[in-house]
């Protein structure tokens, strides 16, 4: 059987969520692939990065940035991060060779940014014949050294920016490969069973109110607490389901609230897609797995973009602009007035109609390019 090794680490929840709704997938092709998961901050720990100058893991320092919203300074962390990853490239590849020696791959996929230089290196070093192929799983790159490299074989983009990104950085045509959108989990593709009004009823909520969701990743976000306080001060007559994750002291807090609105309040829950299925639209941040989730379900999305929002996250705001897809705020200060003023007006019928043109088949069409890729590599060592 042909062996394909992902290659994820745990900063953020969507690189491992990547790797784990593609391996059921791939496993279960008419020609199935043994795959294998290589978590990169194993290669990395011996070396010391990042935890040299903050005495965290490079994956644990960006979550606890993430969990305590200190999100500002990223674009200068960011400048310091790809700074230590080049001093320390040479390693880095060695390092990867070293795996490669025991662990050899028959095609090797990248679901992360910053190391697709070292990775492509070490893979060519190795065996030049062995496919390498780099599936971003944000909406665009944010370059330079963030996703695309020069050294990349094969570009897997879920947007017409990050195919034109690769196209800018000088890769052909045939090695660069566009899906309907990004890599969601299979239940997201499924769709969900449900009597709204009933669900609603047994939750609590009103059955017909207008119904927002509220998801700021897996470990919530006080924003959440801000968008309830100035909902509630509004005249808007909707209701919300607030998802937040692992934050216990977050949900506690929530739960305390004194609402005339129904609020629903919810700590880390497998079941988001369910609580979707219950919601008219959405409110968080410009994830590109928060936002894609929510328009494969049609729901309308309002996100935040201002100085605190991650830089690669800076675009997704622009795309859902774009498209038509939702509502982008400089601050959640104002998500009160807006919801009251938008339900009043045409625009979120609107709104909802391009969401629901929305249509993304990625989880599938991923299998099918990397045997694309596959073939096409070994047609050039028969040639």
């Amino acid at each position: 059987m042909r062996k394909l090794t992902v290659v994820f680490h745990n900063a953020g929840g969507g690189h491992r969520s990547t790797a784990d709704a593609l391996t059921p997938v791939l496993s279960t092709q008419s020609e199935p692939w043994q795959v294998e998961h290589l978590d990169i901050q194993e290669i990395l720990d011996p070396l010391d990065l990042v935890r040299k100058f903050t005495g965290l893991r490079i994956q644990d320092t960006y979550n606890l940035i993430l969990r305590k919203g200190w999100t500002r300074p990223t674009p200068q962390l960011l400048v310091l991060l790809q700074t230590t990853i080049r001093l320390y490239h040479s390693q880095i590849v060695k390092a990867l060779r070293g795996y490669w020696e025991f662990h050899p791959a028959d095609l090797v996929l990248s679901v992360i940014p910053h190391f697709n230089r070292a990775l492509a290196e070490s893979i060519k070093a190795h065996n030049p014949q062995t496919p390498f192929v780099t599936l971003l799983t944000d909406l665009a790159d944010f370059p330079p050294r963030f996703w695309i490299e020069p050294q990349s074989e094969y570009i897997i983009a879920g947007t017409d920016r990050a195919r034109e990104q690769a196209f800018a950085m000088g890769h052909s045509a045939g090695h660069v490969f566009q899906t309907s959108g990004m890599v969601l989990k299979a239940k997201f593709y499924e769709k969900v069973a449900v009597e709204r009004a009933a669900a609603r009823t047994q939750l609590g909520l009103d059955p017909y109110s207008p119904t927002g969701i509220v998801l700021f990743g897996g470990h919530g976000s006080q924003s959440m607490a801000e968008i309830a306080r100035r909902i509630e001060q509004s005249h808007a007559d909707v209701q919300l389901i607030m998802i937040c994750g692992h934050n216990q002291k977050l949900a506690a807090e929530l739960k305390r609230m004194k609402t005339h609105k129904p609020m629903l309040v919810e700590g880390f829950t497998s079941k988001v897609e369910y609580y979707m299925a219950l919601a008219d639209f959405f409110i968080g941040k410009p994830g590109p797995a928060s936002i894609s989730e929510a328009l494969q379900f049609h729901l309308p999305v309002m996100v935040e973009c201002n100085a605190k929002t991650l830089p690669q996250e800076r675009y997704n705001a622009q795309w859902v602009t774009e498209n038509g897809y939702g509502i982008v705020l400089r601050s959640f200060k104002q998500i009160g007035t807006t919801i009251e003023d938008l339900l009043k007006t045409s625009t979120f019928d609107q709104l909802r109609r391009n969401a629901g043109k929305y249509f993304n088949r990625a989880l599938f069409e991923v299998p099918e390019i990397l045997e694309k890729c596959c073939s096409s590599s070994s047609d050039r060592v028969l040639a």
